[in-house]
């Protein structure tokens, strides 16, 4: 039983040269080994070791806590059970870790071992740790670089390559669903302006897969804006694409969109101007207008008719009706696959109709009609506030 405690579980017995065999001790406990001394015996470092069949079973979890705990010794490690993250990001060689993992003192001491046994455990080369975003009206993000030295990671997203440095930009997986969305819409021939483009999370859906002529990016976030154009040349796109590098509210730009994206939240309110004033004024075009909305809990049936509706391209929806797809939410609440629209969802999309009508009819002083064509819940964010995104048709009525 002594002998036992000794072995290290990750790996299996295996054949050296010479005949022998080598076994899987702790290193830290090879102190505590007693063997007979008639048994010839000498310390074998093997280079990479084959894995037990229980470590190939392990999840990268449960293996991340089993290193801790030979780090650490059992009793410290439950102590200190609460501070290991149970979900990360990862990003090529790199693991993103939640901003409340390790943040105890006694993590502290261990120094650049403790780094160094995470990424180990997590197959990863560099280490990152989140922190809030920054209220500096361009949600950059504040990251710590745990071991590595360099921030620039790359991620593939439905088959497009998006390369940022986590330290300056943000990257959120939970856009995956709109991401897919845009790039399944039918928009060849058209021209797209992204009034808040980033690193191209949805500038490169429409241009790689939805077949956009050309796209107008607007980004003022310098940082965001070298990976843009790093992320352009990347997948093949730069010559359909032109950068204006500055505040979109000040886009000189006018009459040349077919579809404009407003991917800003918790509001895109305040480019709503700007969205208008793009559109070809002869044609209109459509708008894609992100936005948080909150809604009250629901107890008993509905007092509204459910409208319901599976996911299908805007051609295919009707201008009178709302359709709407229920993505997963972040929180992890099971959802049907078609869900209803909630009232404050259909209120707070007729309400943004009506306000772009104005807004259209006095920069071009005629009237113009908006028709909704689609509600899409990509996430929450609490219980009760969802990001949805409305895709709203606008078009100058005829004399």
């Amino acid at each position: 039983l002594e002998e036992e405690q000794l072995l290290d579980g990750r790996y299996r017995l295996q054949e050296v040269p010479g005949g022998r065999v080598a076994l899987p001790v702790l290193e830290e406990k090879l102190d505590r080994l007693r063997l007979p001394q008639e048994m010839p015996c000498g310390l074998v470092r093997i280079q990479n070791p084959v894995p037990s069949r229980a470590a190939r079973r392990q999840t990268p979890a449960q293996k991340l806590r089993d290193e801790l705990r030979r780090l650490l010794g059992e009793s410290r490690s439950e102590e200190l059970e609460h501070d290991v993250p149970r979900a990360w990001q990862r990003h090529g060689d790199m693991v993103l870790l939640s901003e409340d993992s390790f943040r105890s003192a006694s993590w502290e001491k261990l120094g650049p071992m403790l780094w160094e046994t995470v990424a180990s455990a997590l197959g990863a080369r560099r280490l990152a740790r989140r922190g809030r975003v920054l209220p500096d009206g361009m949600r950059s993000p504040s990251v710590t670089l745990l071991l590595g030295q360099d921030g620039w990671v790359e991620h593939v997203d439905n088959g497009i390559r998006y390369t940022f440095d986590v330290t300056k930009c943000m990257f959120s997986p939970g856009n995956i669903t709109e991401k897919l969305r845009v790039a399944s819409l039918p928009c060849s021939g058209e021209v797209l302006v992204d009034l808040y483009a980033g690193i191209g999370y949805f500038t490169l859906p429409y241009l790689v897969h939805a077949a956009a002529a050309f796209a107008h990016a607007c980004e003022w976030n310098g940082h965001a804006v070298e990976a843009l154009q790093r992320n352009l040349v990347l997948n093949g796109v730069q010559d359909r694409c032109r950068i204006h590098h500055g505040d979109s509210r000040q886009l000189e730009l006018q009459d040349v969109a077919d579809r404009v994206n407003l991917g800003l939240i918790p509001s895109s309110e305040e480019g709503w101007p700007v969205a208008c004033r793009v559109l070809k004024k002869g044609t209109g075009g459509v708008l894609h207008i992100h936005h948080n909305v909150e809604s009250l809990p629901t107890w008993g049936p509905p007092q509204t008719p459910i409208l319901w509706a599976e996911r299908g391209s805007l051609e295919e929806a009707s201008s009178d009706r709302v359709t709407q797809y229920q993505s997963p939410t972040e929180d992890s609440r099971k959802e049907t696959p078609a869900a209803r629209i909630r009232p404050e969802w259909q209120r707070w999309a007729e309400d943004t109709a009506a306000r772009i009508r104005e807004l259209l009819a006095e920069l071009h002083g005629q009237p113009w009609r908006t028709s909704i064509l689609h509600i899409e819940a990509v996430k929450s964010y609490a219980p009760h506030v969802h990001h949805l995104v409305l895709d709203l048709e606008c078009r100058p009525t005829l004399p």
